[in-house]
């Protein structure tokens, strides 16, 4: 009956249509610093409870990459009072559902339940951040899930060097720790001794280093409470994390890398580009200058090389926004004959238009319209909200951001388009990469 009840709560979530509304919320701090949003919809009777760790595969030290995105796996083991591996079986018997996930930047863990399992939620939460069991038996449990999501998704993938970006950053990012891959290495982990995993623990997962966010069918101070009675007397192992602000050399001559694929038949040839981090107004110019050239069958590159020409079987582009620095990537698959160097000329001679000319008010209008419905999308459930606000919390320091982000779109122009593809997107600023198959050596 609760399976039945989720079910029909899933297909209940807010609607949002036409204009985006306003996300009310509530937040504050603990007196450990453990900082909470809320966000109260009683429309359906569903919670997401979420809590965002301040985390990621930067923080790794030198030799032990692949901590954070470990973690993700290892915290869900069990703890002190969760039997090992019951983890999702506590929460799919109880209606709902649970994952977690980690970028460079930050690791999250989420549930989503029926309402009547908030308690629940916040409760495992709690243990997952104050009794957590790390022993050897989950250490190397773990270590085999990791390598063979590993083999999976990067060594066994199609492109999965360049989806993951392990082919990639390493070439852009010389200094930070971004030039280290999510996944990590296993010859790292192989080596890392237990006591290795209990300090990472101490260390990074810590109320003060964390956002917890609870959206959806709930009551806001009784809410409260019980997040007082889970969370208040959790401690913190050590003082708020301190980071070093790390600075890349400028890229001033073009980087040019062969890599392979034993996965692969067709190449790729991609260019790829240091950008501003994901607070800056130029990185949201550059979302909206990869919808320009790749973002549907509609889009520049697509008409061009796919349709018009046929010289490429599929183009992409697309940013990925980080905390310090971001990456703008942007490739084509060659159909036929064709070759890496002809379809760099077609890339290249679609940026120089971008820098050179503004595009029309017809093709802005659209581009605003698209970024409307996604803002708007995004926003369109419990658990989508959840997420959004532990972000733009734990990445931008700005929660509000939830709402008045589309507001930094509106105020893109056109010239800011050109003016943005001129300050980075040149041949001397960029990672040239030719992506072929193993066979081709």
């Amino acid at each position: 009956m609760k399976n039945k009840l989720y079910a029909i709560a899933c297909g209940l979530f807010i609607s949002i249509s036409g204009v985006a509304q306003e996300v009310k919320f509530t937040e504050y701090d603990l007196d450990n610093g453990l900082h909470v949003i809320l966000h109260q919809e009683n429309k359906a009777p569903v919670v997401t409870v979420g809590v965002m760790y301040h985390v990621g595969a930067k923080d790794e030290e030198k030799g032990r990459t692949g901590f954070a995105h470990f973690f993700e796996h290892l915290l869900f083991e069990g703890t002190k009072n969760i039997e090992r591996g019951k983890w999702f079986d506590i929460v799919s018997s109880h209606g709902g559902r649970n994952n977690a996930n980690t970028t460079q930047d930050r690791t999250y863990y989420y549930e989503t339940l029926p309402s009547n399992n908030l308690e629940l939620a916040l409760w495992m939460e709690s243990e997952r951040m104050l009794h957590p069991v790390i022993n050897k038996i989950g250490v190397d449990t773990q270590n085999e899930v990791v390598k063979e999501e590993k083999r999976q998704r990067v060594d066994n993938a199609p492109y999965g060097k360049i989806i993951y970006r392990t082919g990639v950053n390493q070439h852009i990012f010389k200094k930070h720790p971004y030039g280290q891959s999510v996944i990590g290495s296993m010859a790292d982990l192989d080596a890392a001794k237990l006591d290795e995993f209990i300090a990472f623990n101490k260390k990074f997962y810590n109320p003060n280093n964390a956002t917890l966010v609870v959206t959806g069918d709930l009551d806001i101070e009784k809410t409260k409470k019980m997040i007082s009675d889970y969370f208040g007397a959790i401690k913190n192992n050590g003082s708020k994390i301190s980071r070093k602000t790390i600075k890349e050399d400028p890229i001033t001559t073009e980087i040019k890398v062969t890599e392979y694929d034993a996965n692969i038949q067709v190449p790729l040839k991609a260019l790829v580009y240091r950008t501003p981090n994901l607070k800056e107004k130029d990185a949201y110019v550059l979302n909206y200058i990869s919808t320009i050239l790749t973002g549907g069958n509609s889009s520049r590159m697509h008409k061009k090389m796919v349709e018009e020409k046929k010289m490429a079987l599929q183009v992409l582009a697309f940013t990925d926004n980080l905390e310090d620095y971001g990456t703008y990537i942007m490739g084509a698959l060659p159909l036929g004959q064709v070759s890496l160097e002809d379809l760099q000329k077609e890339m290249e001679e679609e940026i120089v238009k971008l820098q050179n000319e503004l595009i029309t008010e017809r093709e802005f209008q659209k581009l605003q319209n698209q970024f409307e419905n996604n803002f708007v999308n995004s926003n369109s459930s419990i658990q989508g909200i959840a997420n959004s606000l532990a972000r733009y919390n734990v990445l931008h320091g700005d929660t509000n951001l939830i709402n008045s982000e589309i507001d930094i779109y509106r105020s893109i122009t056109r010239e800011d388009i050109q003016r943005v593809a001129k300050k980075y997107l040149n041949p001397n600023q960029r990672l040239n990469l030719d992506y072929l198959p193993e066979s081709s050596k």
